[in-house]
């Protein structure tokens, strides 16, 4: 049976399209995209009335951890999974800093086998860059990439070997996939649990400066003439970073970059009281660093929004600051976030749409991320003005690591749908 979206306020930023559209869906892909009512006279088929609400893309996170395997007790894939579709998310990578790590055949094998078995939206492994995340070696980037990963990183640890780092961003030309860079130079953060200023200060705990993530995107950006490589920053969290990351672009060099909705919303001033939902890596940095996020965000410097989706249990965050995990959920409190930067006219509503869905799937080389005819069905729809509060005890995340309890926000996902089938409907 064919579904038909009507009444919806479509935005489709990779098609340009922004306004009164119904689409048409046949066999899990869009059969039609017609503006409203040409449409009307299709016969037997199911309707999903989008009344008020915004029909999307499917969002695509190309940033989360799901923990499976060897840390299920945290999250697995099919965990992970639900509270994807729950944010909206159709489609998410998911980092290689798993027990055992994903820098093998059979780890990417695994994966997959589990995604294909436990998740109803598309899962898409990230391979390490060097074997075990050690940084010594490389792994077999090459089978890797066979195996279907999209892109190589160390995420969670940097790649500190710049020798290491020159042969992955080689190898990354080589296979057409991007190096996807933790940028942080550890001698500068270790024993550090949040950003190195007043509040750090004030609270007794070592912190972690900017100059840590700023001196390794340039040390990668340099490494680009020479290797011709791939490099996307991950979590962008400095000033100083953005800038370095609108030069090497003015440069023409092919680099991208992604920002985590804490990152623009939040600023060490949410560690205070020792809150370590607010703890996470690179740390939540100053209003001066937000700001150049935001600008970053507005002038395109800034290429994506991912979740760094890193869930936790209480085991690993009730204890005291300096040794709980780095990490908060995202997935679900995403869309809500980013609204705020509509809110504060950083972005445009479009623009949000285009950085959670169709620049993710350009910079990874995906074919997802639109709704054009003949592709996946993958949708979600959303209420761009329905208010309510985060209550991170209804996540469908195993773990509720996040700091926005209690938070006044607007946006909730209504459906999302995965090949022309409905996985999520909120109540």
């Amino acid at each position: 049976m064919r579904t038909l979206i009507k009444n919806g306020h479509l935005i489709d930023p990779g098609n340009q399209k922004n306004g009164k559209f119904d689409l048409l869906i046949n066999k899990g892909k869009i059969e039609a995209v017609e503006p409203k009512e040409k449409l009307k006279d299709i016969e037997d088929a199911k309707i999903i009335d989008a009344q008020g609400a915004v029909v999307a893309p499917g969002f695509c996170d190309m940033h989360v951890h799901f923990r499976e395997p060897g840390h299920e007790y945290k999250e697995t894939i099919e965990t992970g999974s639900e509270s994807a579709a729950a944010g909206g998310f159709t489609t998410v990578a998911v980092m290689p800093n798993t027990s055992p790590v994903n820098d093998n055949r059979s780890v990417t094998d695994f994966i997959l086998a589990q995604a294909k078995e436990t998740s109803n939206i598309n899962i898409l492994p990230i391979g390490a860059i060097t074997k075990g995340l050690k940084g010594k070696s490389l792994s077999d980037m090459g089978e890797l990439k066979e195996a279907g990963c999209i892109g190589y990183s160390d995420d969670g640890l940097p790649v500190s070997d710049s020798e290491i780092m020159r042969r992955a961003l080689e190898y990354s030309k080589m296979f057409g996939l991007p190096c996807i860079q933790h940028s942080e130079v550890l001698e500068l953060t270790q024993g550090g649990s949040m950003n190195e200023g007043v509040v750090s200060t004030e609270l007794g705990l070592k912190g972690m400066p900017t100059e840590a993530e700023d001196i390794m995107v340039h040390r990668d950006i340099s490494l680009l003439p020479k290797t011709g490589g791939r490099l996307h920053v991950a979590h962008i969290s400095s000033g100083g970073a953005v800038e370095l990351v609108r030069q090497a672009k003015a440069k023409g060099l092919p680099v991208t970059c992604e920002v985590a909705p804490h990152h623009f919303t939040l600023t060490h001033e949410a560690c205070r009281g020792y809150n370590t939902n607010a703890k996470m890596s690179p740390p939540l940095r100053t209003e001066s660093d937000i700001e150049l996020i935001q600008e970053g965000m507005r002038d395109g410097t800034i290429d994506i929004i991912a979740t760094d989706h890193a869930p936790h249990d209480l085991v690993d965050k009730q204890v005291e600051f300096s040794k709980a995990c780095f990490g908060i959920v995202g997935l679900e409190t995403a869309l809500p976030l980013t609204l705020k930067m509509v809110d504060k006219n950083i972005i445009s509503l479009e623009k949000a749409i285009d950085m959670l869905t169709f620049q993710p799937s350009r910079i990874f080389g995906l074919e997802v991320g639109t709704l054009g005819v003949g592709k996946k069905a993958d949708i979600t729809l959303f209420k761009e003005k329905e208010e309510y509060s985060i209550d991170p005890s209804k996540f469908k995340s195993r773990s509720k690591n996040s700091p926005y309890k209690g938070w006044k926000v607007r946006g909730k996902v209504l459906q999302t749908i995965v090949n022309g089938k409905t996985i999520f409907k909120s109540k």
